[in-house]
């Protein structure tokens, strides 16, 4: 029975987390650490504490009442919780188990002074730390006091701020079990944490240590500002000797207590530079051990430091692999396509095989690695150039590592950065015709259409060879020097626009009216489709209101809501204009460069919210109208700058020069769109191709669902397909991990060091209490802010203003309904400034922390043109 309920902490290593609570299992693995000293100690087992409530009758009710309140009743959870841990500290404990446990207690020394701690089963996890989230006791002395701080520390399990924790985390609490760690009492002269690297900016190659004097519980609690060291490479690199006025002691008879520090010793530092050596040193061990970066508590006795906890940093964003020892510099992909959240194991990969550059992948991300566009000073300049225009906040990121003399040096010539193949020449320009645009289009559809068609007849491994060979077509398609050309064309004329009527009329981002309803944009036609849909829809209130039953479900329980329309007046007619609209649209969805995301066409209930503005905010026929009046504002702005130009020196030539710059921005602008509609289109063709496949696994019973394929890469999925086997702890780990990277926030650069920077705004501009940002198109708006985070949960009306965190094509319906746009991400450049200059909108951009600044329901204004946003009282 002793070995079931109890076992010493030389027994037990950190795969036995389901035994030993994560705690538990870290200090196990930390006593086989080579030079590491752990004070000596053993585990209650979660087998004991699963012995315990067995005789508690009342847990299981409390436990399932507790998981169906609501995260946001804190007052409930507050009750339940108490109950809860009243029904276990109250439980008497079997005999077997408190005869395990003085029975240890006599082999480690019955009048020894312990630590008695808590360790949960989801607790010091890679994923999350839980730390201070249940309790620790010092310096308990004898048999009974020690079991009845085991009561208090299982029942810690449920304190309010565990179950909180635990609700955000998603993990049940039922499923979570408590071990408790006994051990030797260390009075420490001096203990803190170390973190092996820099919790704030993610350097892996700084640790930070914290000190103070007495036990570490004066800094867990807060109770006194320590000296902070931060090591990097084997020097001191930056020092703060606090004024510590209190430590916590332990006292003769048990428990602590808190000591004022003599006036001449408060400032005395706590470690000296070979101790700060030594302590990072046996950081880095352990570090090894675990295999990444860790959060240890220390103790310094006499000269030897003691370890007492070591936890994972879960809050580092990961760094991508590279091929060598050197240093890098990586962009932010989703920072440029508008996503940001994590993607899928198979969204990576299959976006990995259908770019047009090498990408690599990291916390659930994509990453471009600039280093070396970056060791040259040409593609230094003309990197910095291009990502400046569309996002400052990118390029004062990359300044600010480049500002480090010894990060990234230019190279002293082209040839000691690496062999290169010699620049091609800069094609000569296109010409301004609309035909080039068709013809591209044209192109386009033609290869979607026999993609299509030939991807019917493969099956099995003979499917994915057919894809890898589609992939090449698709890059093919993209690569034509004529697409990007065009592309080109329309962008560098909105710049031209704006820089010279800057220069030569004062007016910033003219070309912001100039390009309203430009021909050939997909994007913005697909959001103004939506109101002729709308249209259809409005004139049936009995589908109107059979829609709105449809918004107030489950999302699982809208699926089929168009099969149901027929059986109301004008249902068919909505039935077949949603159904027209998916067939042109319906490959789109949020985060749509993920192929795992579920498109409009397999959850059209997302359109829902949005067909329901549009019925509710506008009048027949506000489609024609807005494209129309878009056209007229552009045709009349035109006009008022020609004429403005003509009054100018040399006039005349200012005008015809600006006359083409324009029809060229309207002959090309639009298409910018038009190439991410098509790989949306061929993703949708890949996924499906791809599902039926994984069908046929689910119905072999190689795979438990169908979408467990998302966690595979292409190559395994493939594999799984030609060897009909999986393997299932893959997928559950891939699982986990796609969990745990959704709690990250991905910077926009990243280097090799781990080091995560976001860039800041360099403005005076701004005026106090402001929120500054990039300004991507003209004009000012006043309105309520909607703080929206799904698409699906959209409730607008007219002149609301639109405050999310990005915004991809699939945001543009809901562009129709608002009068202006805030975001967390974006570029000049980017979809969302794109659209929001067709339609006209004021929008700013780049907003950091938009979404928690600004709430929902407040009157903000936006300044389109100087970028920046007010809070409005």
């Amino acid at each position: 029975m002793i070995d079931r309920y109890v076992l010493d902490l030389q027994e037990v290593d950190e795969g036995q987390v389901a035994l030993a609570g994560g705690k538990g299992a870290q200090l196990g693995g930390l006593s086989r650490v080579e030079g590491i000293r752990v004070p000596a100690g053993f585990c209650v087992t979660t087998e004991a504490f699963r012995r315990v409530l067995a005789d508690v009758p009342s847990i299981d009710e409390q436990l399932a009442e507790l998981a169906r309140v609501r995260l946001d009743d804190l007052a409930a959870i507050r009750t339940l919780s108490a109950a809860i841990r009243e029904s276990i500290e109250t439980a008497v404990l079997p005999e077997e188990v408190a005869s395990a446990v003085t029975s240890a207690l006599a082999r480690a020394g019955v009048q020894a002074a312990y630590a008695v701690r808590s360790s949960a089963t989801a607790e010091d996890l890679p994923t999350a730390s839980f730390a201070g989230q249940q309790d620790t006791y010092l310096n308990v002395t004898g048999p009974d006091a020690i079991l009845r701080h085991v009561s208090r520390c299982w029942a810690s399990l449920f304190t309010e701020r565990a179950v909180v924790y635990r609700r955000r985390q998603g993990i049940d609490h039922r499923m979570v079990h408590m071990a408790v760690v006994v051990q030797q009492m260390v009075f420490a002269e001096v203990a803190g944490i170390l973190f092996t690297a820099d919790p704030v900016t993610g350097d892996r190659r700084t640790s930070t240590v914290d000190a103070g004097f007495g036990l570490g519980e004066a800094l867990v609690s807060g109770l006194v500002n320590p000296d902070v060291f931060r090591v990097r490479d084997g020097r001191v690199v930056a020092e703060t000797v606090a004024a510590k006025q209190r430590a916590v002691r332990p006292l003769p008879t048990g428990g602590t207590h808190t000591v004022e520090i003599a006036p001449d010793q408060q400032e005395q530092p706590t470690l000296t530079e070979a101790q700060l050596l030594r302590l990072v040193e046996l950081g880095r061990r352990i570090e090894a051990h675990f295999g990444r970066p860790q959060d240890v508590e220390w103790c310094l006795v006499g000269d030897e430091f003691q370890i007492v906890q070591s936890r994972p940093i879960t809050t580092l964003f990961p760094v991508p692999a590279a091929a060598d020892d050197g240093n890098h510099v990586y962009l932010s992909v989703g920072h440029q396509q508008m996503m940001t959240d994590p993607m899928r194991p198979l969204g990576i990969s299959v976006w990995q095989l259908t770019a047009m550059a090498p990408m690599l992948q990291a916390g659930g991300r994509l990453w471009v690695d600039a280093t070396q566009r970056l060791v040259t000073a040409a593609g230094r300049t003309a990197l910095l150039d291009l990502v400046g225009r569309s996002d400052p906040l990118t390029r004062d990121a990359l300044e600010t590592v480049l500002d480090r003399d010894d990060f990234l040096s230019l190279a002293p010539s082209a040839h000691a950065a690496g062999p290169s193949a010699p620049a091609a020449p800069k094609p000569p320009p296109i010409e301004t015709d609309p035909a080039i645009v068709a013809g591209l289009i044209e192109r386009s559809q033609a290869s979607l259409a026999a993609l299509r068609r030939d991807v019917e007849t493969r099956t099995g491994p003979e499917l994915f060879e057919y894809l890898l060979t589609a992939f090449g077509e698709h890059k093919k398609i993209l690569g034509e020097p004529l697409n990007f050309q065009a592309i080109m064309a329309g962008m560098e004329a909105t710049w031209w626009l704006n820089d010279q009527l800057l220069t030569w009329l004062g007016e910033k981002n003219a070309a912001d009216t100039l390009t309203l309803s430009a021909p050939d944009n997909i994007t913005s036609e697909m959001g103004l489709a939506l109101l002729d849909v709308a249209d259809v829809i409005r004139p049936y209130p009995e589908v109107v209101a059979f829609l709105q039953s449809v918004a107030l479900l489950p999302g699982v329980d809208q699926d089929g809501f168009l099969d149901e329309l027929p059986k109301f007046a004008g249902g068919v007619e909505a039935r077949t204009a949603i159904e027209a609209y998916l067939e042109r649209y319906g490959m789109r969805c949020v985060g749509e460069i993920d192929i795992t995301r579920p498109r409009w066409s397999e959850r059209p209930a997302t359109l829902v919210p949005v067909i329901l503005d549009n019925i509710r905010n506008f009048e027949p026929g506000a489609a024609k109208r807005r494209f129309q009046q878009g056209q007229q504002a552009a045709w009349d702005k035109e006009q008022e700058v020609l004429a403005r130009l003509r009054t100018l020196p040399d006039g005349e030539q200012k005008a015809d020069e600006t006359k083409r710059m324009i029809d060229r921005v309207r002959t090309f602008i639009g298409y910018r769109e038009y190439p991410k509609y098509d790989i949306i289109s061929r993703y949708f063709i890949y996924k499906q191709a791809l599902l039926r496949e994984a069908k046929r696994l689910v119905e072999s019973n190689v795979l438990a669902e169908v979408e467990d394929v998302y966690f595979l890469t292409f190559p395994e999925f493939h594999d799984a397909v030609r060897t009909h086997e999986v393997d299932d702890q893959l997928i559950r780990h891939r699982k986990e991990d796609f969990q745990a990277y959704a709690a990250l926030t991905p910077p926009r650069v990243l280097t090799s060091d781990g080091e995560a920077l976001s860039g800041a705004y360099r403005r005076d501009d701004v005026p106090e209490g402001a929120l500054a940002g990039l300004p991507v198109s003209a004009g000012t708006v006043e309105g309520r802010a909607r703080v929206i985070l799904d698409m699906a949960q959209a409730d607008l009306a007219a002149g609301d203003i639109l405050v999310t965190a990005f915004t991809d094509p699939s945001w543009s319906p809901l562009f129709v309904a608002v009068a202006g746009l805030v975001t967390e991400v974006g570029g000049l450049m980017t979809h969302g400034a794109v659209i929001a200059r067709e339609y006209g909108l004021p929008a700013v951009v780049g907003v950091v922390d938009a979404t928690r600044l600004i709430k929902d329901g407040q009157r903000i204004r936006v300044h389109g043109t100087e970028g920046y946003v007010e809070i409005l009282p």
